[in-house]
Formats: structure tokens, C-alpha cells, sequence
């Protein structure tokens, strides 16, 4: 069995880490450089910094904000929001990322993907997918979750496997912010589709829910914002419950 992680996520909107419910109502959390550095110092296994505002704005992301985090962590960085081209996913890496996300563009031009991934090497290319339930099935989402488009999640990641991107970040819409849990349906059936590895993101609100969709839902990590942004947790506390629960982790 792969080990599973556990990755901080920093949604940052104006040089400043937020959280918000469906992606919507931000509350401001801290600076992105000072959270970063303490997931730095707890172990977390990789960290996901997105640019949340930049494609909804249609503004560049924030790149001198991820090279003052990657100058302060020594663990994979990942970062996403407002990547457009080829020459957005080399900024992103010369200011120190270690793989980039791209959402909207990659909707909007699948060859974005494609190209990246053959210019830089799959494993530098995430693709996320914002999913949102749509009667028996889920759509893809747009523009930091405000556009709905005709895309079906699994079908678009089973294409974006093939476009060459070497992993997803799913996000469902409906549990994000929410503290309820992940949607394991959503991520099972993902997972089940793709060979490459997925990420979950949305609704952590207990360890078991963590717990749950590493092994429930079949992701190969999770992704949590708000019990860790607000101290609910630490990055140890949930790697030394899923370790007590049977869980491989790095």
C-alpha cells in the first residue's frame, strides 16, 4: 500500500490566507509565509498554496508571495490559481513550486495540460477539479467555483489522465467549508476512474472524516484547511490517529 498524506491547504485572496463555505463568505485566516512555515515545522508532508482570486479576477497569481513560502519550507510545494500558459506554470516553478495546478484554463484549453505536462514532466502537473453534485452526477466548476460548465468530474478526469497529468485535486463544491465531511461517493468514484493519484479536499471536520476518505473513499491524500488554520488539529495529531487506525503514512 502507498503511504497516504496530508497536505495544509493555503487559499490565499489578496496576499492573505482565507477560508470560506462552497467557496464562498472568506474569512481572513493569516500570512501565507507564517502558516506555511508552521506546517513546515509539523511534519506535513506537502503543502498546496492556491491563488484563489486570480482566475475569477483575471489577474496573474501571486508569485511573489509563493516565493517567500518556498523560501521558508522544505516539503513539496503545489501551486495554483490564475495559470494560464506555459509561461505561467515556469513562473510558478522558478519561484520555487514544485508542481502547479491548473483548474480553469485546463477546462478552457485542454492542451495547456498536455503540453505542460510533456514541457515539465507529468509529475509536475495537478489538475484540479471543483466538482459540484448535479442531480446523479457531478459537474465541473470554473472560475474558483463560480461557473458551472457541461464538463461530468469523472469524465474530465478520466481525460485529463490521458492529457498527461500525473495527479488530481478534487474539491466538491458541496462539502467545502462545511466541517461535515468529504464527499466519498464524489472521491471513490474518481479514484476508481484514474490510475494517477487523487487528492481529496472538502469538508474535513473530525479525524474520522480524514480517516474516511483515505480509506472509504480510496484518495491517496487529504487535503485540510480550517482544522488546521484554526488550531483544531495539527498536522501530528492526524498522522498519530490514522497511524493508530492502520493507515500508512509517510
Amino acid at each position: 500500500m502507498l503511504a497516504k498524506r496530508i497536505i495544509p491547504c493555503l487559499d490565499v485572496d489578496n496576499g492573505l490566507v482565507v477560508k470560506g463555505v462552497k467557496f464562498q463568505t472568506l474569512e481572513t485566516v493569516g500570512d501565507p509565509v507564517e502558516l506555511a512555515n508552521c506546517y513546515n515545522k509539523q511534519s506535513a508532508d506537502e503543502l498546496v498554496f492556491l491563488d484563489i482570486g486570480a482566475s475569477p479576477n483575471k489577474r496573474k497569481t501571486l508569485f511573489e508571495v509563493v516565493k517567500g513560502v518556498s523560501e521558508r519550507v522544505f516539503i513539496p510545494l503545489t501551486v495554483g490559481g490564475g495559470i494560464r500558459s506555459i509561461q505561467d506554470v515556469q513562473m510558478a516553478l522558478s519561484n520555487g513550486a514544485d508542481k502547479v495546478s491548473i483548474n480553469t484554463a485546463g477546462v478552457k484549453n485542454p492542451q495547456l495540460i498536455r503540453k505542460s505536462s510533456e514541457k515539465f514532466g507529468s509529475q509536475c502537473i495537478v489538475c484540479a477539479i471543483d466538482a459540484r453534485k448535479d442531480g446523479i452526477s457531478w459537474s465541473v466548476l470554473i472560475n474558483g467555483g463560480r461557473k458551472k460548465t457541461d464538463n461530468d468530474a469523472i469524465q474530465w478526469a478520466k481525460k485529463v489522465e490521458k492529457y498527461g497529468a500525473g495527479e488530481i485535486l478534487l474539491t466538491s463544491w458541496d462539502a467545502d467549508g462545511t466541517r461535515k465531511g468529504y464527499d466519498l461517493k464524489l472521491t471513490r468514484k474518481i479514484a476508481g476512474a484514474v490510475n494517477i493519484p487523487v487528492i481529496a479536499s472538502g469538508g474535513a471536520g473530525s479525524l474520522k472524516d480524514i480517516l474516511n476518505v483515505l480509506t472509504i473513499g480510496k484518495a491517496d491524500a487529504a487535503l485540510i484547511a480550517s482544522l488546521f488554520h484554526f488550531g483544531t488539529f495539527t498536522v501530528q495529531d492526524v498522522k498519530e490517529f490514522l497511524k493508530r487506525n492502520g493507515v500508512v503514512i509517510r
